[in-house]
């Protein structure tokens, strides 16, 4: 790389595109070259209309300028689709604000598209039919999650306010590694610098984020994965309401209808097995039960809250197919 300044340019220029700050010396560390050949990369840069701003000093070091202009962005066939889907969904996402900013740049997509890449697009939209079951409190404020992206991609300390489960808030300072999303959930692994320990955040009750300049050393998630810490304390939180169930099948013909709820295989057999389900509203726990009945008979139900539940539930359905 360090004899090749063509390919050079490229990667620096990539690199500046994060629009953090990097210092020289990381300059030359990524690129394997000096930072006298740096400056004379960042020049290059400059006769070609790029705009990168730089500070002297101990600790200086080069930014692209905010609104310096890219280049066209050049996509093939299978990018350009991939992009005007995932702008389709992201205009479902439950993210504020996403949903109006993604179909603007979705509409000036889908206006460069040819003919026959917009009907492939328009095809697979109108086969898929969201279900949107976030309440509006639940969305994830959009500039909270740019801030954390950043900040897990860049090692950086963050500040931010945090609602509990019981309403109670608090002020939070963490090294955020990485978000996680389950269903429309989204979540932030972070090392809490107060207490000293590993949690997990969902970020519908996170607010006023900011990064607060620090850097850190990355740590070892607890398992090595993000995702699988956080379903971890899926089963490790507490809940309103334990319900256990008997079905008649065996616990490994019920597929993947319990894979993401929070349940504890208690029992299994040839013929039948009994599982704990867990959860804060019993009318949610009355949808996983039938989502269970869909595939093989549930033959008891606790607690009577539930069962009652569920009765209720089966009267009503029965009320629309009579």
């Amino acid at each position: 790389m360090r004899n090749d300044p063509t390919g050079r340019a490229l990667q620096l220029l990539s690199l500046l595109q994060t629009h953090r700050l990097w210092l020289g010396a990381e300059l030359a560390d990524r690129l394997e070259t000096t930072e006298r050949t740096v400056r004379r990369d960042v020049d290059r840069l400059r006769a070609l209309g790029y705009q990168v701003d730089a500070t002297s000093g101990k600790y200086g070091g080069y930014r692209l300028a905010a609104g310096a202009h890219l280049p066209p962005l050049v996509l093939d066939d299978e990018e350009a689709v991939a992009v005007a889907l995932g702008l389709r969904h992201a205009a479902e996402a439950a993210i504020g604000g996403m949903d109006e900013t993604s179909l603007r740049a979705l509409a000036k997509i889908e206006q460069l598209l040819p003919h026959r890449l917009r009907q492939r697009v328009s095809a697979v939209h109108n086969s898929v039919t969201p279900v949107r079951w976030i309440a509006a409190e639940a969305v994830v404020d959009a500039d909270a999650l740019s801030v954390l992206a950043a900040a897990c991609r860049d090692h950086e300390t963050v500040r931010f306010n945090y609602r509990r489960r019981d309403n109670e808030s608090s002020q939070r300072l963490v090294e955020p590694h990485q978000l996680v999303t389950s269903g429309r959930r989204w979540y932030l692994v972070a090392w809490d610098l107060h207490r000293e320990d590993w949690r997990t955040f969902r970020l519908d009750r996170l607010g006023e984020a900011r990064a607060v300049g620090g850097r850190f050393a990355a740590r070892d998630i607890p398992g090595g994965d993000a995702a699988q810490f956080v379903a971890r304390s899926f089963v490790t939180m507490p809940r309103r309401f334990d319900a256990t169930i008997v079905v008649h099948a065996a616990f490994a013909e019920l597929g993947g209808v319990l894979h993401w709820e929070d349940h504890t295989l208690l029992v299994t057999g040839d013929t039948s097995c009994t599982v704990q389900i867990r959860g804060d509203d019993l009318d949610w726990l009355a949808l996983i039960v039938a989502r269970v009945a869909l595939t093989a008979p549930v033959v008891s139900i606790e607690p009577t809250e539930l069962a009652a539940t569920v009765t209720r539930l089966r009267r009503n359905l029965a009320a629309v197919t009579a």
